[in-house]
């Protein structure tokens, strides 16, 4: 699938940015992964909420797998065959892709640390 291809599939989306990785290419939505282009097959972002509406349309997870480890399941799953045909069926796991992108971005964000203890250390140093 070619670049071109690859922004038609998420057109419903809007713009995608493409960068090469790993052995192929990682889709982009306002700066958020949301798909995998690897060994000719797109796909899709997905995650504990939305990966059993992906599972209910006979799509299957990727489980990567080195030589001598364990397989490791991946949070991305191919696209669902009615979707190739039907383009408000695409924009449907696109937009699931996204969510699920969106959230894997917010459960990365760690809150801040309460920085009391080192400010408390900084005034006893100051008190002598």
């Amino acid at each position: 699938m070619d670049n071109v291809e690859i922004e038609e599939v998420f057109s419903s989306l809007g713009p995608v940015g493409i960068k090469l990785m790993f052995s192929g290419k990682g889709i982009y939505h306002q700066g958020v992964i949301i798909a995998l282009y690897l060994f000719d097959e797109l796909m899709l972002k997905a995650d504990a909420q939305s990966a059993p509406a992906f599972s209910a349309a006979g799509a299957r997870q990727w489980v990567y797998q080195r030589e001598g480890k364990n397989p490791v399941s991946m949070p991305y799953w191919s696209v669902p065959e009615d979707a190739y045909d039907d383009p408000d069926e695409m924009a449907k796991w696109v937009g699931l892709a996204f969510e699920a992108g969106l959230r894997a971005e917010v459960a990365k964000v760690k809150p801040a640390r309460p920085r009391g203890s080192a400010q408390k250390r900084q005034q006893r140093a100051g008190e002598g």
